[in-house]
This record gives structure tokens, sequence and C-alpha cells, in this order.
């Protein structure tokens, strides 16, 4: 059998507000003797929250679910308003580990909706980035998730239109999909890919590197990561056979077999 020589992608790994968030956790566990409650995961990591868990951080995905009284860290990807009201009404104390760059994504939406524009969010619908990005303003918020759909698009008005993007999206597909919005809409205002964050854009970069000189490629991390699964379908489009294991014992032997050179990169695990 001929050495396998494995290219690991750099940077790879947690981004910086992912490890903020977990740090946040952690912080308010060790300062706190009474429960703690994270409202959705912190993070979209299975062996995160499971270490989590182990320390008695308990995940909820409604407030209706946290006790009285009991600390409330909310998760990297964002919360609607609302939750913020109902969190208040119940003086319940907050921590709020929203990433940064998605606080930048909901005061952009904020900005347009009082200049009266109709705010399309280029992501996926039901992320739960999407859902807070969506809950910062009363007005219709518009998902568009492929340049497909982009020509089904009905707008009050086509002249004050705007977009802003999710932070963990493909840099290409989104690339695609504005240049879809400006050709319906030649008014629209937007960030091109600045709000996609940087780490994605890295990790995305690296990705294409390794695939050049890899004949396969190994995405570490979870089935419910917007990142992760935008390095595998990358890896895909790379042409490049491309899984996505989140433990080392769900890597097939067969999967390395008869190969020389191995990619691997990761989006929430270490590596």
């Amino acid at each position: 059998m001929e050495p396998l020589t494995v290219l690991l992608a750099s940077p790879r790994s947690f981004c910086a507000g992912v490890g903020r968030a977990i740090h946040a956790v952690e912080q308010v566990r060790a300062r706190f003797a009474g429960a703690v409650f994270v409202r959705h995961q912190i993070v979209h990591n299975c062996q995160v929250i499971e270490s989590l868990e182990q320390a008695g951080v308990t995940f909820v995905e409604d407030l209706s679910e946290i006790p009285d009284g009991a600390v409330t860290v909310l998760s990297a990807h964002g919360v609607a308003r609302r939750i913020y009201e109902e969190a208040r009404q119940r003086q319940l104390p907050v921590v709020d580990a929203t990433c940064p760059l998605v606080q930048r994504v909901h005061m952009e939406v904020c900005r347009h909706a009082r200049a009266n524009r109709t705010v399309i969010i280029i992501g996926h619908a039901g992320h739960a980035e999407v859902k807070g990005i969506q809950g910062q303003v009363d007005s219709a918020v518009v998902v568009v998730g492929a340049v497909a759909e982009v020509a089904m698009l009905t707008v009050p008005d086509p002249g004050r239109v705007a977009y802003v993007t999710q932070t963990t999206l493909s840099v290409s597909d989104t690339r695609e999909i504005i240049a879809a919005l400006k050709a319906r809409f030649p008014d629209i205002v937007g960030p091109d890919i600045r709000t996609i964050c940087y780490a994605t854009q890295n990790r995305q970069a690296a990705l294409r590197m390794i695939a050049a000189r890899a004949e396969r490629i190994v995405v570490c991390g979870s089935g419910n990561s917007s990142n992760t699964n935008r390095l595998r379908e990358l890896g895909e489009a790379q042409g490049r056979p491309t899984l996505l294991v989140e433990e080392a014992n769900e890597l097939p032997r067969s999967f390395i077999e008869g190969i020389r050179v191995l990619g691997i990169t990761s989006r929430g695990i270490n590596a």
C-alpha cells in the first residue's frame, strides 16, 4: 500500500465568533452556582453541545422552558427582537453571545427597513441565523436561497429594495445570487459579500487550495452546521469526492483506499 499524504487546510476549525460564544457559556457556568440555560445550540457542533451538557448546561428552543430567574445565554446565531422583549418581561438575566458579524447584519436590516426598503435576505430559510435576521423588523422580509428564486420575487416598489446575507454562505453561490438580484432590481443596495464571515471566506479559500492537489476531501464537522455543509458542497464543486464526518469512526476505510493525497478541513472541530 502506497503511503498516504494528508493535506490539512489552513485556516480551519472555529472562528473567533464561535470561540467567543463558547467562552461566554463557560464563563457564565463558572460564575453562577445555579443552572445555566442556552436558547438554541450555542453553536451547531454536537461535540461542543454534548460537552457543555455534561458540564450542566441546558439547551432549549423556547424561553418558556427556562425557569424564572435562571441565567440565559443567547446563541451565536442571533435572535429576533421578540426574544429580547420576552426575556426582559420575565426579568431573565441574559448574556448575549450573538456573533458581532451577525449583529452587523441585524443593524443593516433595521437601517434598510427605516428607509422603507424591502429587505431580501440571501440565506437558508429556517436556519437559526436567518430567523434572527428576519425578526429584527416588523416589515416583511424575503428570503432567497438560490438564483432561480430571484425571478419569482415580487416586491411593492422595485426601486426600493435592499439585500443582506447570512454570514455562513458559499461565497461563489452568494455572488451569483447578488448578480441575479442586481439584474432584476438595478437600484438594489447591499453589502456585496462583506457580511459573509471572514473566517467562512478564508476556510473556503483554503479548501480550494488543497482541492487542487487532493484526490478526496474529508470535512470534519456537524451535519446541522451551515458552514460545514458549505465546505462539503465546495469540495464537490471542485470535482473532489467529499465526505462530511463528525467522528473518526464515521470515515470508512474505503474512502481513502487507492488514493495518494487526502485533504482534510473542519469548521467546528479542532483539527
